[in-house]
């Protein structure tokens, strides 16, 4: 008899930590994580979290948009941190990017640049470490760093807690009769250590609110 995979094993200490997520989980389509992995952008650092900076406050139609009219400027890829920085503020406007989100992505290039952000060794760094070094530039958030650690280092005991749709997947679970904020999201998901990113897929498959994210292209370095 071939023994559970880490992932059978994660399910049943899931299972075995909460009754309500047990519930959950028996009543959801089993979520194959590589797959779900695969179906988000899984490029360089800088490019994904300059698409993240792009994609706020605004819809995932207007996000690919200007994605892709950055991309035409640098013959359909992502540029790399010096190219962005060669653009004038009247090339980004020309593509889309409000004054506030051209702040954003230069801070990104320029702690890139100066070494303050090291984006290639983000996956030899804590949970706590990438959140800080990431955090650190302008624009870029917890939910920025948290959904860059699920997706793009595959850690596997992360809680967006600030994610809208995991908030309300918790509301539903737990029959709140508010939405929780991000700290009692935190509270109520500690007894799912240390398989907190598996309940994140359950909690977002729950309400069909999986994050939906654009593809990007690679830079240059990338390639």
């Amino acid at each position: 008899m071939a023994a559970p995979s880490r992932r059978d094993r994660a399910l049943a200490d899931l299972k075995a930590s909460d009754r309500r997520l047990a519930r959950l989980i028996e009543s959801t389509e089993p979520i194959d994580t590589k797959a779900w992995r695969r179906a988000r952008p899984l490029g360089d650092p800088f490019s994904v979290l300059v698409y993240s900076i792009i994609g706020q406050q605004i819809s995932g139609y207007a996000a690919r948009a200007i994605a892709g009219r950055l991309q035409e400027r640098f013959e359909g890829r992502m540029p790399s941190p010096a190219e962005l920085l060669t653009l004038k503020p009247a090339d980004f406007r020309a593509i889309g990017f409000s004054g506030r989100k051209v702040e954003y992505v230069r801070s990104l290039a320029e702690h890139i640049i100066s070494g303050e952000l090291q984006v290639d060794h983000l996956d030899r760094l804590s949970d706590d470490e990438v959140r800080e070094q990431i955090t650190a530039s302008r624009g870029l958030g917890r939910w920025t760093a948290d959904m860059f650690l699920l997706i793009n280092l595959e850690r596997p005991d992360i809680l967006p807690i600030g994610d809208l749709g995991i908030r309300s997947a918790v509301q539903r679970l737990y029959r709140l009769d508010h939405l929780p904020s991000p700290r009692e999201v935190d509270a109520i998901g500690g007894k799912w250590r240390p398989n907190r990113s598996l309940a994140s897929l359950y909690l977002w498959a729950s309400g069909s609110a999986m994050p939906k994210l654009a593809k990007v292209a690679p830079t240059v370095a990338a390639r």
